[in-house]
């Protein structure tokens, strides 16, 4: 499902934010966040709610203006998405930076290839760009959206930053993503939203979530390590954090070590997404309470 939102941003970015110099095209985004948030459109209300659970000490004055810098910073995320493919190896290692690199880079020189995981946080693109650049390849999966013209250009786009991007819902996706891991290579799924609708139930600040299982089911299935990466905004760069490496809990029996992983990146998400709420863009329905039984 396409927000309001994001298909404004497609239909205004692709035609005019990658030849706009930059600032005025921060300024075309942030007026529209703005617009977006004072007509509670766009998935405005979603995001408040969920925010809510993750800041419920708030009064409706202080959610609000948190609901607003989180609406700013979806649509900062959007612009630079669009100048992305534009810009150089050297400008995309000057707006990010990976903090615990040591732990990816160790991963990928044994071979064992990796798991990054990163939530909907900040720049999380430009956090694919940068991977593809260092190691070679990096393979994700993406959401069939519609229409067809959309996901043509989201997919262009993926693979123009040097991402292999594989649709969601091919029956061959989990076998090439298990052909990519044991042949040494990366592979980069969001792990805080369950588009399949066939996840995990995980305890995700205080209350039943549902959480995607692919990536503690390929962990189980390969040698390849798993992190969480939890990401957030500091001036004009996107900081990515890698979390501890979550292990497959061999002292569980199999058929409980997938929830039990899934559990563990919630964990790892809540404390990012507790540090800066208003990087993470999360406009849709997680929680089970906000779900219709079908």
């Amino acid at each position: 499902m396409v927000d309001a939102a994001t298909n404004w941003a497609f239909t205004v970015g692709w035609a005019t934010t990658k030849g706009m110099p930059e600032r005025m095209a921060q300024q075309v985004f942030r007026t529209a966040a703005d617009a977006l948030w004072w007509q509670d459109a766009g998935g405005v209300e979603q995001l408040g709610k969920n925010l809510a659970r993750v800041r419920p000490d708030l009064d409706a004055h202080e959610l609000s203006k948190l609901t607003r810098a989180g609406m700013r910073s979806y649509m900062r995320y959007w612009c630079e998405a669009f100048r992305l493919p534009k810009m150089t190896t050297e400008q995309i290692n000057d707006r990010f930076e990976l903090r615990g690199v040591e732990l990816l880079d160790q991963a990928m020189d044994s071979g064992s290839g990796a798991l990054m995981i990163p939530g909907h946080m900040a720049n999380w693109d430009i956090g694919g760009a940068w991977a593809a650049a260092r190691y070679g390849r990096l393979t994700t999966v993406v959401e069939q959206l519609k229409p067809e013209k959309l996901y043509d250009q989201f997919l262009e786009y993926r693979e123009s930053l040097g991402m292999e991007a594989l649709t969601l819902g091919n029956p061959d996706v989990m076998r090439n993503l298990l052909t990519r891991l044991r042949s040494g290579g990366l592979v980069a799924l969001l792990g805080d939203r369950d588009i399949s609708r066939s996840g995990v139930t995980v305890d995700f600040f205080g209350e039943p979530a549902a959480f995607p299982a692919g990536p503690a089911m390929l962990a189980s299935l390969t040698d390849a390590p798993l992190f969480p990466v939890t990401m957030h905004y500091e001036g004009s760069r996107a900081i990515a954090v890698v979390q501890d490496q979550i292990e497959v809990p061999q002292f569980l029996p199999k058929n409980e070590r997938v929830a039990h992983m899934t559990q563990q990146i919630a964990r790892a998400f809540e404390v990012g997404i507790a540090q800066h709420p208003e990087d993470w863009h999360m406009l849709q329905k997680i929680w089970l309470a906000d779900r219709s039984p079908k």
